[in-house]
């Protein structure tokens, strides 16, 4: 009876849309992440633009692949964040109101890029990457959709914040 009423208020709220846009965009992620693993060979740039490669990386660590050599323990660090990050998202997801929808997608954005990457933690044990921009010699690390989902969400939740500095 009482997961009854729960699921009756997220389709009341409307937050299911928004859990399922997360959705999309994580089999987004999985999708692309299983081409460049069956397309591309580990390392070797596959040149598209002047200023972007397809290059097929692994990263153990996170962002910029910090703690990537630190041993095998940061896999299930990263694990335990990742869930607690994106249960917690959901659920403020699902506290929003209805007309925060800046915020709210901010949320769905940064909830799909954790989701996406914890997938590839735990059925691999690192992250495929494989977008890499670059100018000359110089290169930006390689980062994968799911990394650019949650960089739009960053990027939307400030955005947020400037227009509608009245939420909480």
């Amino acid at each position: 009876m009482h997961s009854r009423r729960i699921f009756r208020n997220l389709v009341d709220t409307g937050v299911i849309r928004w859990y399922l846009l997360a959705l999309a965009m994580v089999l987004l992620d999985q999708w692309t992440k299983h081409l460049a693993n069956t397309t591309l060979s580990y390392g070797q740039p596959v040149y598209v633009l002047p200023v972007f490669n397809l290059t097929l990386h692994y990263n153990t660590g996170a962002a910029f692949s910090f703690l990537s050599d630190a041993g095998g323990w940061q896999r299930w660090f990263f694990i335990v964040v990742s869930l607690g990050v994106s249960i917690s998202l959901m659920i403020w997801m699902a506290l929003i109101k209805n007309q925060q929808k800046l915020l709210t997608f901010s949320l769905c954005m940064i909830l799909a890029g954790a989701v996406g990457n914890l997938v590839d933690r735990v059925l691999l044990g690192y992250v495929v990457d494989f977008i890499s921009l670059h100018w000359n010699n110089h290169y930006f690390p390689a980062f994968n959709w799911a990394d650019t989902c949650i960089t739009v969400g960053a990027a939307s939740m400030l955005l947020d914040m400037v227009l509608h500095p009245d939420h909480r």
